[in-house]
């Protein structure tokens, strides 16, 4: 049994102060409120339940900074991550996702959902294990401290437009695996254990044929399904061009929306989609950071939330790893569209920044006995929260006043110091050779 106590803790049923939680066997004992600190180790400022980052690519992490010149177009940064794609082999993917975990640690994140896609060798050609890459990321996230929800993605077509599907191009072969059977095949290989979910994703509709998406549906049963949605116009003219209809409708008429499935960016959706989605239960990921950076534009988030859809959110590209950003972004875009203040509560902010569900960890992502044993202790004394009120937090708290973070009651940060050392000379050896190589 190990005691913390916490001057603050955002519980299920609101802020509570002198909260005394003991932890057994990874997962929360006792919770009990209005308690003195006694003998249990004292965790500073606010705790809340660990962050779920949903929606990770992991070595879009070596791209920031480096994609904003010309204008910083879509297509340059485009061009990064293909540059970036053909350096990787399993040793280097492990040393940077390795250390863009860590980085989402020291962020507060506990449980990470990883769209998975390099898989191949460059020209196409599997590693002696298929599924060495993937492998790679279980290792980095055991390594970091975070749970992973691998998203292992069918990507089979090189894009949409004109009609039809066009094939991989040289530099995406290394994502293919010829059709969805052999998709299928090769993630039948891969097993959960104790800190990994097995999921599956669908890249987009325009990565995977209509005809395919049935087969990755039937294989991902009763496992997270990701996919990409409506990230740009373009998508959906394509698909309307293509299939005659939206997206959204494609995957309806598929089978492939629902409770275990996730839309990534749902940025560009029609009335009917919105309904859709909700109606369905499919969760929308937003990830703001991300869809500002790439000038994709603003979802539909309160929309969405009110036809019944729940919201997650994910650092996607990194560009920033904040998970407080990422959920303050999400009222601040909706204010900027509808110039009103207070479109999400405090709490509604927190339970889309710990969507744990959306990526497996359906256990996770609340203080209260039984649930797993997941905390992020937020400093109230910064320059940036010294004086917030407790449960206002995520509008004033940034990744760098997180102190501590325990994932399945092992502390992972402390002081604000990851167990792995200095993080940013990880990121640095890991990322400086893929430049060099470019």
């Amino acid at each position: 049994m190990t005691t913390y106590w916490a001057e603050n803790g955002l519980l299920p049923t609101g802020l509570a102060s002198s909260v005394r939680l003991e932890i057994e066997g990874g997962r929360f004992a006792a919770v009990t409120p209005g308690q003195p600190q006694g003998d249990a180790q004292r965790l500073p400022g606010v705790v809340v339940p660990g962050l779920a980052n949903c929606h990770s690519h992991a070595f879009h992490r070596a791209l920031r900074g480096r994609t904003h010149h010309g204008g910083g177009t879509f297509w340059t940064w485009r061009e990064g991550m293909y540059s970036v794609a053909a350096q990787l082999d399993p040793d280097s993917y492990l040393a940077l996702a390795r250390a863009t975990y860590a980085e989402m640690s020291l962020a507060g994140a506990t449980s990470v959902g990883e769209f998975h896609y390099v898989h191949h060798q460059p020209d196409g050609t599997p590693y002696d294990d298929p599924n060495a890459m993937g492998e790679a990321l279980r290792q980095a996230a055991r390594e970091a401290g975070v749970r992973l929800t691998l998203l292992d993605t069918c990507y089979l077509a090189g894009g949409l437009g004109a009609g039809d599907h066009d094939p991989l191009s040289s530099r995406q072969l290394r994502f293919g695996d010829g059709d969805a059977d052999g998709w299928a095949s090769r993630v039948s290989a891969l097993t959960a254990d104790a800190s990994t979910v097995i999921g599956a994703a669908i890249h987009s509709v325009r990565a995977v044929p209509r005809d395919q998406i049935p087969t990755v549906v039937e294989a991902a049963r009763g496992r997270p399904l990701h996919v990409h949605l409506s990230e740009q116009p373009a998508e959906n003219d394509a698909c309307l061009v293509t299939y005659g209809r939206t997206p959204t409708a494609l995957l309806g008429a598929a089978g492939a929306l629902g409770p275990l499935t996730t839309a990534v960016h749902a940025t560009h959706l029609t009335g009917d989609d919105v309904a859709m989605l909700g109606r369905t239960g499919t969760t929308a990921c937003f990830c703001p950071t991300t869809e500002r950076d790439l000038a994709d534009g603003i979802g539909p988030a309160r929309r969405l939330a009110d036809a019944g859809a729940p919201l997650s959110l994910g650092s996607d590209q990194h560009a920033v790893i904040d998970l407080f950003e990422e959920a303050r972004a999400l009222e601040m875009h909706e204010r900027l569209v509808t110039r009103q203040r207070g479109r999400f509560t405090p709490t509604e902010l927190l339970r889309a920044a710990t969507g744990h569900g959306s990526i497996g960890w359906a256990d996770t992502g609340v203080i209260e006995v039984g649930a797993r044993a997941d905390l992020v202790a937020i400093r109230l004394d910064s320059v940036r929260t010294a004086g917030s009120a407790a449960d206002q937090v995520l509008l004033s708290a940034t990744a760098a006043d997180v102190d501590t973070v325990i994932r399945d009651g092992e502390v992972v940060v402390e002081g604000g110091q990851h167990r792995l050392g200095d993080v940013g000379r990880l990121l640095t050896d890991a990322i400086d050779p893929l430049w060099r190589n470019a």
